[in-house]
């Protein structure tokens, strides 16, 4: 017997558009359309849409520090202002990520908190356990979702949708009437490219794609596409790059824990910094065209010292790029790497990230 996966609404579009459906956290999810590379560039020359229904999305509405959501996770939520949105992670007890999310902040007392879709129902629990008070709900299923990403998206959002779009700042979002329901656009993103995420209620997200799709400016992309444009501008994937065994020290991701505050999971984190990390997250460039996978070995001088989290062929960059995770000595920019499966070997070398970075993310 497979899994029982679960549907988006919008669904029955990728069908109808002979989309290659896969699996992906749970959910039938289309992988591509016409082709991954040529979605990929038209997220990066004109605007992408993609459906991003499965994630989940979770309602607190209470006073944060009483109500125990101020110490839930490693940044301050009471700090973000209304309107904005933070990053950071959900920890367990060792300072493993459960998850990497975004709080966006919707009144001084209301929050929606947007989550992994695999990862969603655990969150809910852990995150329902750890509060003292509080009305917390799992809006995931009445909640639609997509994505439009790329240089001209703010033209095609500001011609179908509104002007107000149009003085969105990057990690700010605006609440606005889009067919006839509530809707929150916000400017964030997972492709390094100017982009929004558009949340509306799940019963008119189809006839939102359909809006959209009308511009000749936007054309629909899958995950596929999608992997490997956030993986050009190095974003991390849970599941491949983080998960619960990995902390956030380890990930590079420090910068998005807030050690001036309480959180679970700080205690292990202070620990690993004082002793240090065994391992660390590198990024390398292939010396070719070909792919580094994940679970890839990574050996240098003869010995193996990790393994392959993330690899695609980018596009960008007419080579093969990749994270994942060595010894610390071995993780110094310009190191030379090997990346082996089997008879499969490329020679790569340590770089810095973003991989890619002339996006217009921030334009």
């Amino acid at each position: 017997m497979g899994e029982q996966l679960q549907s988006t609404p919008i669904c029955g579009r990728h069908r109808a558009l002979n989309a290659l459906m896969a699996p992906f956290g749970g959910w039938d999810m289309p992988i591509q359309y016409e082709g991954i590379i040529a979605e990929h560039s038209w997220c990066r020359t004109s605007s992408a849409l993609f459906d991003i229904c499965h994630m989940g999305e979770f309602l607190f509405q209470g006073d944060f520090e009483s109500d125990g959501l101020e110490d839930v996770f490693t940044f301050s939520v009471k700090t973000i202002p209304v309107g904005r949105s933070r990053y950071g992670f959900l920890l367990n007890e060792q300072g493993g990520i459960i998850d990497d999310l975004i709080i966006f902040r919707l009144a001084e007392d209301k929050v929606m908190i947007v989550v992994n879709a695999a990862t969603a129902p655990k969150d809910f629990a852990v995150i329902k356990q750890r509060l003292r008070g509080g009305t917390f709900t799992n809006i995931t299923d009445q909640t639609g979702k997509v994505d439009l990403q790329g240089p001209l998206s703010r033209y095609v959002m500001v011609e179908l949708l509104g002007e107000e779009v149009a003085t969105i700042p990057y990690f700010k979002f605006i609440t606005m009437n889009i067919l006839g329901v509530e809707a929150i656009v916000s400017r964030t993103g997972y492709t390094g490219e100017l982009g929004y995420e558009i949340f509306i209620p799940s019963e008119k997200v189809c006839e939102l794609w359909d809006l959209l799709l009308t511009d000749e400016r936007v054309r629909p992309a899958g995950l596929g596409a999608r992997d490997v444009l956030r993986l050009e501008v190095g974003y991390s994937l849970y599941g491949s790059d983080i998960d619960e065994e990995t902390t956030p020290l380890e990930a590079g991701l420090e910068s998005f824990v807030n050690f001036d505050k309480a959180f679970i999971g700080k205690d292990a984190l202070l620990r690993l910094k004082g002793q240090g990390t065994t391992r660390k997250k590198v990024a390398f460039e292939v010396s070719g065209r070909r792919s580094p996978r994940h679970h890839y070995d990574i050996s240098a001088g003869g010995e193996n010292i990790g393994s392959v989290t993330s690899g695609v062929f980018s596009p960008m960059l007419g080579k093969g790029i990749g994270i994942g995770f060595v010894t610390p000595e071995r993780a110094v920019v310009g190191t030379p790497l090997t990346i082996s499966h089997e008879r499969v070997s490329m020679e790569a070398v340590v770089c810095e990230l973003p991989f890619f970075k002339d996006g217009s993310v921030r334009s």
